[in-house]
């Protein structure tokens, strides 16, 4: 329970768009032209949608709930603007910012749901015409409508009352022409981790959910999902009998051994309060992905090995497919975070515990999670409208992404394309920062003058630059061995390397070379009170 709303002002100050006086009657006069040319036509729209019974389908009925939210959305900040220009003033009160903040919140939201929704109907009338208005009757429409507008109103109320538990000093002015979720809150001197943190989701959520539902509806417009199959065969690494009991028990293995080492790294993290600092914070995070990476594609295979099946549903291929690339994806951004925490403890030391603050340390893990979903969740809905016929065998032990985009007999080239804009984003993008950041640690390792100095600052990166060394080297050897022997056999066993292997060899690499995690393990197994260190070196 935090303290109530010590909020010691009354009021904000809208700076709006300029403050040199000549240029008021130009924003003047433009602003008010665009919102009554806005009010006007969407109250045309609406009259249109009323008076004529030929637009009494749901499409038009979804049209005219957009243009009335459309004037509700642009009525929240413009009159308030252009009254403040008339009057020459600059004030709004604080009671009126939460307010105006409110409903620029839910009207932005109905918007986004309402096009969401739209989409959906014209997914309907083309890929299902026949049903049209069967599905899209009445009853569904005004459904659909409630819940966007349900849906929006309880998000903009949570960022609301989150707001009001805010404080604010003497800092007032809002670079803004109206209030701004993230203006008002980066004013608040008071701690704003929480607002930033249900921000980010919201954006994850409110903004990401109804986008895939909009691309969704439009990629299988294209040709409508016509996949005439219900699950896929997972053909693994051999088929002869004789040789699935050893793949079951060598899988089976490495499976606890990765299991059992991360949790063993995040129990060390948590239990020694040593151990709270940026690196190891990163490094349970890290520990968790590796779980999570490995799940999703292991226990598949150890079940379709004991069951004597290779079966695997659409749906479940799918849906293995999505957590496999965002764990692996999150698994690129962490170690990237991880060279940049490195980077700033060797060569900003001084500064280290100021600039990877806690609430640094959480965006950053936030902003990998908020990367890496939306695109993965991109990549399948992309495979969702892709069609299946015959074939549907993939040689490999799990649903690698370019091997169901190889067996659709449906036009691929837009997969592709995508393929290879994430390859560059989310692989490029962490490998460039990983070695900018390393550039610049070699440059100042290489400026201290004592070889011990050297050598100590060196160390503290070790662990990390054998994780990045393995991750790295075994996924470009997969697609090197892919690219020289053009077997798909070849290229399930290599991928195994960074699919299975690495994930389980980091524990070891982070507890044999690192003092700190060895110190607080011997005091969960042992119970020996040990003294730690800063947390800061890694050896």
């Amino acid at each position: 329970m935090e303290p109530g709303n010590d909020t010691q002002i009354s009021e904000f100050l809208l700076l709006g768009l300029s403050e040199k006086p000549e240029l008021q009657p130009l924003v003047f006069g433009l602003f008010l032209s665009m919102y009554l040319i806005t009010v006007c036509g969407n109250l045309l729209i609406i009259l249109a949608t009323i008076s004529d019974s030929h637009l009494h389908t749901p499409m038009y009925f979804f049209l005219s709930n957009l243009s009335f939210s459309e004037i509700c959305f642009t009525s929240t900040t413009v009159p308030k603007m252009l009254v403040n220009i008339q009057t020459q003033s600059k004030v709004i009160t604080y009671a009126g910012c939460i307010t105006q903040m409110f409903f620029f919140l839910l009207f932005a939201g109905v918007d986004d749901f309402l096009l969401t929704v739209m989409a959906y109907d014209r997914y309907v009338a083309i890929c299902h015409p026949l049903h049209y208005t069967v599905i899209m009757n009445p009853w569904l429409c005004g459904k659909l409508v409630l819940a966007s507008w349900t849906l929006s109103v309880l998000h903009s109320l949570l960022h609301s009352l989150m707001a009001l538990r805010l404080s604010f000093c003497t800092q007032v002015e809002i670079p803004h022409f109206f209030c701004e979720l993230n203006q008002v809150v980066h004013l608040a001197c008071s701690d704003t981790f929480l607002n930033d943190l249900v921000t980010y989701f919201a954006a994850v959520l409110l903004v990401g959910g109804p986008l895939a539902g909009i691309l969704y509806s439009y990629f299988t417009m294209k040709t409508g999902n016509d996949t005439q199959i219900s699950e896929f065969l997972l053909l693994g690494f051999s088929e002869e009998p004789q040789l699935q009991a050893l793949i079951f028990v060598l899988f089976l293995s490495m499976y606890l051994i990765t299991v059992c080492g991360n949790l063993l790294i995040i129990l060390a993290t948590i239990s020694d309060s040593h151990l709270h600092t940026p690196m190891y914070f990163f490094l349970s995070n890290l520990s968790f992905v590796d779980i999570c990476f490995t799940s999703t594609t292991v226990p598949k295979m150890l079940v379709n090995i004991q069951t004597q099946s290779k079966v695997i549903t659409y749906a479940g291929c799918i849906t293995q497919m999505y957590f496999f690339l965002v764990f692996g994806a999150l698994d690129d951004c962490l170690l990237t975070v991880m060279a940049f925490d490195r980077y700033v403890a060797i060569c900003h030391p001084l500064h280290y515990m100021v600039i990877m603050n806690p609430w640094l340390c959480g965006k950053l893990v936030l902003a990998s999670w908020i990367m890496c979903v939306p695109f993965c969740l991109l990549h399948s809905l992309m495979v969702l409208q892709l069609s299946f016929c015959a074939h549907v065998e993939i040689p490999h032990f799990f649903c690698e992404l370019n091997q169901i985009v190889h067996l659709a007999c449906s036009d691929t080239f837009l997969n592709d394309m995508v393929i290879y804009f994430a390859a560059v984003l989310l692989g490029g993008g962490p490998q460039a920062g990983i070695i900018y950041s390393y550039s610049k640690i070699i440059s100042s390792i290489r400026a201290i003058s004592l070889a011990q100095g050297k050598y100590k600052a060196f160390s503290t990166c070790a662990s990390h630059l054998s994780v990045v060394s393995l991750f790295y080297c075994t996924s470009l050897g997969v697609y090197l061995s892919a690219e020289v022997t053009h077997s798909s056999q070849s290229s399930a066993v290599a991928s195994v390397m960074y699919t299975v292997v690495t994930p389980m060899l980091n524990p070891f690499i982070y507890s044999l070379l690192n003092k700190n995690i060895k110190k607080a393990l011997k005091v969960i197994f042992w119970g020996k009170n040990m003294k730690g260190s800063t947390g800061l070196e890694l050896k």
